[in-house]
């Protein structure tokens, strides 16, 4: 499928779940998302190596190390996303896209034009939420 034929497209309730046109949108979306982080990653880079020279005035300094330390998390941030990313175009692959890791049942198309890398229902998600939420508060690990 031609991504022209993907420039107005949304996928709707009222088509079967998964079919061709809403996998090929899907991924369309991920690939799209992939490749604004990959260019988003290429900016920072360029952006670093520029940033190499120390100044000599310690607020710029510490400026500066901030500034680092926030890219540096973004950069980690995106790392990440692009794990799910790569993830959630196997599963386009293998046939298993759109269904919830844990139980199996659909993930819903609400939930993926949100978030195309989802691997699991909202329902799911919460409980797995839910589970760190207490092991957190109670020490559990």
């Amino acid at each position: 499928m031609r991504d022209t034929e993907l420039g107005s497209y949304r996928p709707s309730e009222r088509e079967p779940y998964m079919n061709p046109r809403q996998l090929a949108y899907f991924r369309e979306q991920l690939l799209l998302r992939r490749r604004r982080i990959l260019h988003e990653d290429h900016l920072y880079l360029q952006q670093l190596r520029g940033e190499i020279d120390r100044s000599a005035d310690f607020v710029d300094q510490g400026v500066q190390e901030a500034q680092q330390h926030f890219d540096f998390e973004r950069r980690f941030r995106n790392r990440r996303l692009l794990e799910q990313i790569d993830a959630a175009l196997e599963r386009i692959d293998e046939g298993t896209y759109g269904y919830c890791e844990e139980s199996g049942e659909k993930i819903g198309l609400r939930r993926l034009v949100a978030l195309p890398f989802a691997r699991c229902s909202v329902e799911t998600q919460e409980n797995i939420e839910r589970v760190e939420r207490f092991r957190r508060l109670n020490n559990l690990g």
